[in-house]
């Protein structure tokens, strides 16, 4: 059975409707985890992250659990708390958020430097987010864990300018796990924004990609990036909320892929997926 180690941060969330708000748990890593854990049932999915010891960091657990993720390298740490954000979302099912997680007990993941957990696993999966909160000595020395080791690099950068300390440092960064990514899920908006590129420019960078992968382009469908897929992609009929359509592809996409699926089935899968994903409010919407 494959492995794979989802990595980052776990939140509770708070989807806004008018005056009332939906609590749930996400987070981008997060997300990607439980679709794909969803959509293939036979994949061994783990998160890690670290917690606190909170009755929102218990409500995390139960969560995670209650998607059939596994939390057994998820650590506590004692009088620590999770993150908290909350969507707002524009009538065209846009969003935005607000965040409230300098302090969130994920920030002090692999604070001892120790990556060795990392070696159990057939395949990782980080994004930009995931490397964004950590303190930059800690990114270096995974950097350097890295690409010292043979396992599998699955990584989104998910670009949230706010997250990082200034540009010239996250592209630094992103431009070495990009080097390192086995398979690659770019969002071209993200990777336009972060490396000042024209969509024309961030299509050819990764048609150079030496692995495999989807440059996500919304309702536009994916390009296959690796190997050449010619498919047309049907848009959502409605959006509802936007949250999640990138990470759901992720996880549709990634369940494919690692269960053995033709590339072009793993793009329509994720492609698929995201729609419906868009057309409710929430990262995770009900099975």
């Amino acid at each position: 059975m494959t492995r794979i180690a989802c990595i980052g941060e776990a939140m509770i969330e708070l989807s806004m409707n008018g005056s009332t708000a939906q609590v749930g748990v996400a987070g981008d890593t997060l997300n990607t985890a439980i679709y794909a854990r969803r959509m293939a049932p036979e994949l061994n999915v783990d998160y890690i992250t670290c917690l606190g010891d909170d009755p929102f960091s218990v409500r995390i657990r139960t969560s995670m659990s209650e998607h059939g993720i596994g939390i057994s390298n998820a650590k506590t740490i004692v009088g620590a708390s999770p993150g908290l954000y909350a969507i707002t979302t524009a009538p065209n099912g846009e969003r935005s958020f607000t965040y409230w997680r300098s302090k969130s007990a994920a920030r002090r993941l692999f604070s001892d430097k120790d990556f060795s957990l990392l070696a159990e696993y057939d395949a990782l999966y980080l994004s930009g987010i995931s490397v964004a909160i950590l303190p930059h000595t800690i990114r270096l020395a995974l950097l350097k864990w890295l690409n010292a080791t043979p396992v599998k690099l699955i990584y989104d950068s998910n670009y949230r300018p706010r997250l990082w300390e200034n540009a010239e440092t996250a592209r630094s960064i992103n431009s070495q796990l990009w080097m390192r990514a086995d398979v690659a899920l770019p969002s071209i908006d993200d990777e336009m924004a972060l490396f000042d590129e024209t969509a024309e420019q961030v299509i050819a960078r990764f048609a150079e990609h030496s692995g495999v992968g989807a440059l996500k382009r919304g309702e536009e469908g994916p390009i296959s990036i690796g190997i050449e897929v010619q498919q047309d992609y049907v848009a959502a009929p409605k959006v509802v909320d936007t949250t999640a359509a990138g990470d759901s592809f992720n996880g549709g996409y990634l369940a494919a892929l690692l269960t053995g699926k033709p590339q072009a089935q793993a793009l329509m899968a994720g492609h698929l997926l995201a729609a419906s994903v868009v057309q409710h409010r929430g990262a995770i919407i009900p099975k």
